[in-house]
């Protein structure tokens, strides 16, 4: 499934002069955000980020920034318009407990 949000309007920062290529953002990113190229990391497809800010927390060199909310909410805004559930995983980051966010 294909996972896009907003266009051009996620909020997630990558320093790469500060990423030391250890592939945690690549583990973590539920989305495929990321790829590791030349042993930094590289975002590939930023419209997939759902801004849950799992990158940034487990960046430990700081490398990463993220404001949470836009992606979820649209998700969520998207979901009730079709008459999604927002509450059964609507925007995918509830993983198996089946809440969002």
């Amino acid at each position: 499934m294909k996972h896009l949000y907003l266009s051009g309007v996620s909020t997630l920062k990558l320093a790469v002069e500060k990423c030391t290529g250890c592939e945690r953002c690549v583990e973590v990113c539920p989305h495929g955000v990321f790829e590791i190229h030349n042993h930094r990391a590289k975002i590939i497809a930023l419209d997939n980020c759902m801004e849950c800010g799992a990158c940034a927390q487990n960046c430990a060199v700081g490398a990463l920034s993220v404001r949470n909310g836009v992606g979820c909410a649209v998700a969520m805004i998207n979901g009730l318009m079709t008459k999604g559930d927002p509450d059964k995983g609507t925007c995918d980051c509830g993983g198996d407990s089946g809440s969002c966010c």
